[in-house]
């Protein structure tokens, strides 16, 4: 027999991680699309490095900003800092 809160609890996770599926593929159109405007480069390999460059340094701050948000409020980030 199943469950019927470890079944929802799957259903929140899976549909957690769809969902943030979607956006980050779009996410990934939106920074394409504004690297071409903004520095007319293409799918060159110098619009392919800047695209790189630019999400490695989006993610680190994002994931910066929530590990900070986490200690705030109590939870443990997964990527801790060393220099504390």
């Amino acid at each position: 027999m199943i469950n019927p809160r470890i079944f929802l609890q799957t259903m929140i996770t899976l549909a957690s991680a769809s969902l943030g599926l979607v956006s980050a593929l779009a996410w990934n159109e939106a920074i394409k699309a504004t690297i071409v405007q903004v520095f007319g480069t293409d799918d060159s390999l110098a619009g392919l490095y800047t695209y790189a460059i630019l999400a490695t340094v989006l993610a680190i701050v994002v994931l910066s900003l929530l590990g900070r948000a986490a200690a705030r409020i109590g939870g443990e980030a997964v990527i801790n800092r060393e220099a504390d």
